[in-house]
């Protein structure tokens, strides 16, 4: 088709910049994307085949649902559903899919935190962070997260780390947002106090601003868990076992009834580890 504005204005070779973009990084950097592919993979299948596969899963079901009563506030709901609902995962033979999957968020969500809580502290810090970034974290969230496979696949191939890698950008800007957000609603006469009685600025951030913090910090990192779960499904186009591969393998072969089995596995899953998160952020006498 002949465009008479592209004949004035020639199409602009946005794709073909991204794809040398991206194969320059990926060659220069090759030094680092190999060793974390080969070793976080291996630390990955270590923490999914040899500590949690390992555990008998009544053990796991039982300290689960310890910790679901405790943290709770000694309440009995969380831990009767969590022992019914992964005994039921359990029965239905997907295991070893929940052990991977458990993995997957657990990494990204860690890495998530302690990426997220530092930048999110250097953006109430400065204005200047605060105006780079914010926009940064705006595109995060609004680019669809399917795009997110892309670099993923294109710096560490297929498998369990392109997922954590695709997980983790997708799932680090609540923390950084909450982060920023909780420090700066703290008390203006707090942090004056701090000042007068000769606080450095490491004990003012870690005495007062961060426990002052906490609620809204919390609150960012359950929004960072979630999201991380939200992405097996996605991850497991890219070759991350777990839940979303049996989801995917589902939708591909028009098996209904299995899809559905994985997927109350995964809401089951989320809900604990939602409930958990969220308790948490409550006091004891709640």
């Amino acid at each position: 088709m002949n465009d008479p504005v592209l004949n004035i204005i020639p199409e602009i070779p946005i794709a073909e910049w991204i794809e040398w973009l991206t194969d320059k990084i990926t060659d220069v950097f090759s030094f680092i994307f190999n060793p974390i592919n080969t070793h976080f993979g291996n630390f990955m299948e270590f923490m999914a085949e040899d500590i949690l596969m390992n555990i008998p899963p009544f053990i796991f079901i039982l300290a689960i649902a310890v910790l679901a009563f405790f943290i709770s506030g000694k309440r009995f709901g969380l831990a009767i559903f969590s022992i019914i609902g992964l005994w039921l995962i359990y029965n239905q033979g997907h295991w070893d899919d929940l052990m991977n999957t458990v993995t997957l968020v657990l990494l990204a969500s860690l890495l998530s935190v302690l990426i997220g809580i530092p930048i999110g502290i250097w953006m109430s810090k400065s204005k200047v962070a605060n105006a780079a970034i914010t926009p940064i974290l705006d595109f995060m969230q609004t680019m669809p997260a399917f795009v997110y496979l892309i670099p993923a696949v294109a710096f560490f191939g297929i498998g369990m780390v392109p997922g954590v890698f695709a997980s983790l950008i997708f799932a680090t800007p609540p923390t950084v947002r909450f982060t920023n957000l909780g420090i700066r609603q703290v008390s203006k006469e707090l942090v004056e106090a701090a000042d007068a009685f000769g606080s450095t600025g490491a004990q003012k951030l870690f005495k007062v601003e961060l426990p002052m913090a906490k609620p809204t910090i919390m609150a960012g990192i359950n929004q960072t868990v979630m999201l991380a779960l939200s992405m097996v499904v996605i991850a497991s186009m890219i070759g991350a076992r777990g839940l979303g591969r049996e989801v995917l393998s589902a939708l591909q072969r028009a098996e209904a009834g299995t899809g559905f089995v994985a997927g109350i596995a995964i809401v089951i899953l989320a809900i604990i580890m939602d409930r958990i998160t969220q308790n948490f952020n409550k006091k004891k006498d709640d």
